[in-house]
C-alpha cells in the first residue's frame, strides 16, 4: 500500500476534530440540529486550517444514513464514499481549474437532477474566487433560488475577490489561523500515535513555522520525519527549517536592552558561526519585539503570543526593561534594517550596526511630557527665575579641587607604581610596535595589541597578557599569531617569540593595556567635565524643572553637537 501524508491520514472526520475552529463547529451543529441548515455556505481563511475538511464533515452531516446529524457515523456506506471522495452525489470542483462559464452552465444543468443515493446533492467549490465574473453571474439565478436538495459550500482564502452579489446569497464562516499551543498539542498527539520521539521543542518548532496551518504543520512534519526517521533532534529541525536558534534571539535581545554592546557582538559571531540567514534572522527579532510592545499594551498577552510558557515569562522579564517609546523604536529601526539586509553586500555589517546603534540609545520619553516641561521651563526662564541663581565662578576665583599640600613631620607613604615593562634591546618600545602594525594595515593585530597586556617585550620575546574567554582571546589563532611574529621581528629587526598568558584580575602588578589607558585617561576628562556641567546654574534649573538626572556630558571640542 502507497504511503499517506500525515495530511490525509489524520484529516478531521468529524466536527470535533477541527482543531481551533470551535465557533465553525458549534454553528454547523446547531443549524443542523435546529433544521435551520442554510443552502449556501462560503468558508474563509488562510491555507491550511480545515475550510475543505468542513465542508466534507458537513456534507457527511447532511447525508449520513443516521442523520441528518451533527455527529456523522463515518461507517455507513456514505459516509465511506464522501470520505475517499468517490461519492457520486457529492460533487468537489476545484475553482482554479473550473473557472469558465462553460464550467458553470454544466454544473447548473447537474443541479437540476435529484440525487442518486443521498438525501442532498452537494457542491464543494475550492478557490471559488478563481471564477471569472461570466462564471459569477451564471452561478447567481441558482443561488437565489436552488432546488430543496441542493447545497453549496464555496472555500476561498481571498473572500475580498468575490462580487458582492455572491456574498449576499451566502452565509459566511470565518475559519481562524490555529495557535501554536493547539497545532503543537496536535503534533505531539500524532507523533505519538506515529511512534516518533520527538521534543516539544521541536514541535513548537515546527508548529511556528506552520504560521498557523495545520496542514502546513504536518507538511513540516513528515519531511522532518523523513530526513531524521523516528527519533528527532531539536538541532535537527533547526537545521532543516532554517530557523535561528531562539535562544541566540533572546540573548540579543537582552544584551541591546542591557546596553551591553559587546555581548550583542558576540552574539551576533555565533550567529555568523552556525550560518543562519541575517535577513531570517532580522525578522525573527521583530516578531519578539513585536511580543514586548504587545506586553506593554495587553494586560494578559499569552493569548495572542505565540510562544511557549518559558518564553512568555522571559519576555515579560525583558518588557520590563525598556518603555512602550523604547520597544517602538527598536522595532521601526529593525523593520527598516530588515529591507536593508536584503538589498546589501554586507548582511552582518548592516545588522551589526543597527544592534549596536540600539544598545547605545537613551531610553526613550514620552513627547507630550517633554513639551509640557519644556513649557514650564520656558514660564520660569520669563519670570526671571535664573537672576536668583548665583552666576558661576570665573576661573580666576574659582577654588582648586586640588587639595594644597601640607607639611608633616610624618615620612610620606610610598606611591604604588604599576611595574615597569622589561628593558627592550632598542630604543623602539611598545606603543611604537602598535602604531607600526597599524601603519602596516594590519586593524585586527593592532586591536589585539591595543587591548592585551605587555608583560614581556624584548630578548626576543614578546608575551601578552589576555582575559579568558574575551573576544580578544578568540581572535588570536594561529595564523594572527604567525602574522604577529613577523610584523615584530619586521619592527624589531630580529626574531621574536610570541607568548601568552591569562591574566584573571588585572592589579598594580599587571601593566595596563594602551585601551586601559586611553579609557583612564577619557574617564578621568569625562570626570572633570561632569562636575563642571552639575556645577553650572542653567543645568542646575533644567535638572529642577524636569525631574531628571544628567546622564552624559559630551565635550564641544571632540565635534559633538
Amino acid at each position: 500500500m502507497s504511503y499517506l501524508v500525515l495530511a490525509r491520514k489524520y484529516r478531521p472526520q468529524t466536527f470535533a476534530d477541527l482543531v481551533g475552529q470551535e465557533h465553525v463547529s458549534r454553528t454547523l451543529n446547531n443549524a443542523i440540529a435546529a433544521d435551520r441548515v442554510h443552502h449556501a455556505f462560503l468558508f474563509t481563511g488562510a491555507r491550511g486550517v480545515g475550510k475543505t475538511s468542513a465542508a466534507r464533515i458537513l456534507a457527511k452531516a447532511l447525508n449520513c444514513e443516521q442523520g441528518p446529524t451533527a455527529e456523522p457515523c463515518n461507517s455507513c456506506s456514505i459516509c465511506t464514499e464522501i470520505t475517499e471522495g468517490q461519492s457520486v452525489d457529492v460533487f468537489e470542483i476545484d475553482g482554479a481549474s473550473n473557472t469558465g462559464v462553460d464550467d458553470v452552465r454544466d454544473l447548473r444543468d447537474n443541479i437540476r437532477y435529484l440525487p442518486s443515493r443521498s438525501r442532498n446533492k452537494i457542491f464543494i467549490i475550492d478557490e471559488v474566487h478563481m471564477l471569472s465574473i461570466n462564471a459569477f453571474n451564471a452561478l447567481l439565478k441558482t443561488l437565489e433560488e436552488p432546488p430543496e436538495h441542493a447545497k453549496f459550500i464555496f472555500a476561498t482564502t481571498e473572500p475580498h475577490k468575490i462580487p458582492i452579489t455572491i456574498l449576499s446569497r451566502c452565509q459566511r464562516l470565518d475559519f481562524r489561523k490555529i495557535s501554536l499551543t493547539k497545532v503543537a498539542t496536535k503534533l505531539r498527539s500524532i507523533s505519538d500515535a506515529e511512534k516518533i520521539e520527538i521534543s516539544d521543542r521541536a514541535l513548537s518548532l515546527i508548529a511556528r513555522n506552520g504560521e498557523g496551518s495545520m496542514r502546513d504543520s504536518l507538511s513540516t512534519l513528515d519531511q522532518v520525519i523523513a530526513f531524521c526517521g523516528e527519533s528527532v533532534t531539536d538541532e535537527d529541525v533547526q537545521g532543516l527549517l532554517g530557523m535561528v536558534d531562539r535562544r541566540l534571539l533572546f540573548d540579543v535581545v537582552g544584551s541591546v536592552l542591557q546596553r551591553d554592546g559587546r555581548k550583542v557582538l558576540e552574539t551576533l559571531q555565533r550567529v555568523d558561526e552556525l550560518g543562519y540567514s541575517y535577513r531570517q534572522f532580522c525578522r525573527e527579532l521583530i516578531d519578539l519585539y513585536r511580543l514586548l510592545v504587545l506586553f506593554q499594551v495587553v494586560d494578559d498577552p499569552s493569548e495572542i503570543a505565540e510562544v511557549t510558557a518559558d518564553e512568555l515569562q522571559e519576555l515579560k522579564n525583558y518588557s520590563e526593561l525598556g518603555s512602550l517609546e523604547d520597544h517602538q523604536r527598536a522595532l521601526s529601526l529593525l523593520l527598516r534594517t530588515e529591507s536593508d539586509v536584503a538589498a546589501s553586500a554586507f548582511p552582518r555589517l548592516i545588522v551589526e550596526m543597527a544592534l549596536i546603534r540600539l544598545s547605545s540609545l537613551p531610553p526613550g520619553q514620552d513627547v507630550s511630557t517633554l513639551v509640557r516641561k519644556l513649557e514650564e521651563m520656558e514660564r520660569r526662564l520669563a519670570s526671571g527665575s535664573l537672576s536668583k541663581v548665583a552666576a558661576p565662578a570665573s576661573p580666576a576665583s574659582k577654588p582648586s579641587s586640588r587639595p594644597e599640600p601640607v607639611e608633616t613631620d610624618q615620612e610620606p607613604e610610598p606611591k604604588k607604581v604599576e611595574a615597569p615593562l622589561p628593558e627592550e634591546t632598542d630604543t623602539k618600545g611598545w606603543s611604537g610596535l602598535v602604531d607600526f602594525v597599524k601603519t602596516k594595515r594590519r586593524p585586527v593585530i593592532a586591536s589585539i595589541l591595543e587591548q592585551a597586556s605587555p608583560l614581556a617585550l624584548g630578548d626576543g620575546k614578546l608575551k601578552l597578557g589576555l582575559t579568558k574567554g574575551s573576544f580578544v582571546d578568540g581572535q588570536l589563532d594561529k595564523e594572527t599569531r604567525e602574522a604577529l611574529e613577523a610584523l615584530a621581528a619586521e619592527y624589531f629587526g630580529t626574531d621574536v617569540r610570541l607568548e601568552t598568558a591569562y591574566v584573571e584580575d588585572r592589579d598594580e602588578q599587571t601593566p595596563p593595556s594602551l585601551a586601559d589607558q586611553r579609557q583612564t585617561q577619557e574617564s578621568d576628562r569625562q570626570k572633570r567635565l561632569r562636575d563642571d556641567a552639575l556645577d553650572h546654574p542653567m543645568v542646575k534649573t533644567a535638572i529642577e524643572t524636569f525631574e531628571g538626572e544628567v546622564v552624559d556630558v559630551k565635550p564641544i571640542d571632540k565635534g559633538y553637537v
